[in-house]
């Protein structure tokens, strides 16, 4: 089939987010500054950069997490381990502000070193970071989106030294966990090496 977004899919659900999957999830911890702690898993998650080392995560929407980020200037994306992706969805209810998401899905808190929001104390790894911009992308007609994207400079990583073999941390141990399409998850269970060819080599 094909189909033009703007037109529709016919289809009993949107594939969009199907199609481009598996997504790593940031699991963001923000606080604003009343000190209201916020806790919100965000699919829309990545890296662009590695020198700087630097990530966003993109709201639909001003929800807190981009809001308290905005106002405050820092967020931490915490890893999402197989053993806590029922903790990670219970932070995305629909809470209202104040009420803290950790104490919600009965998570530990733990003090990040250099930014001011916690980190989730049994995440694998968790990236303390400071916002670098906030982008507001326009449609082709120009017209605003409801999309927020918050990019931020990791100037902080934790890992716990448990998932550590060798010096590599051991993504099939943490069972990373992805969004796919529809109200599907997946998680890392074996993995499969390759290497780039280098012009000349073969």
């Amino acid at each position: 089939m094909f189909y033009e977004p703007a037109k529709g899919h016919g289809l009993p659900h949107d594939p969009s987010k199907a199609i481009v999957a598996p997504r790593p999830i940031g699991w963001i911890s923000t606080v604003n500054s009343a000190g209201e702690v916020n806790l919100a898993p965000y699919s829309f998650f990545n890296a662009f950069s590695t020198r700087p080392f630097i990530v966003w995560f993109s709201s639909e929407g001003e929800k807190d997490s981009a809001t308290f980020a905005e106002e405050t200037g820092e967020f931490v994306a915490n890893l999402v381990s197989r053993d806590l992706a029922e903790k990670m969805v219970r932070t995305a209810v629909d809470a209202p502000r104040g009420v803290t998401e950790f104490d919600y899905a009965d998570l530990a808190m733990a003090p990040s070193r250099l930014v001011a929001p916690p980190r989730v104390a049994a995440a694998p790894a968790a990236l303390e970071c400071r916002v670098t911009e906030i982008l507001r992308p326009k449609a082709l007609d120009g017209t605003p989106t409801s999309a927020v994207v918050v990019a931020g400079e990791v100037v902080g990583v934790h890992i716990d030294d448990a998932f550590l073999k060798d010096g590599i941390f051991d993504i099939v141990m943490a069972g990373n966990v992805g969004r796919l399409g529809y109200m599907d998850y997946a998680s890392v269970s074996e993995i499969f090496s390759m290497r780039r060819p280098h012009w000349g080599k073969g």
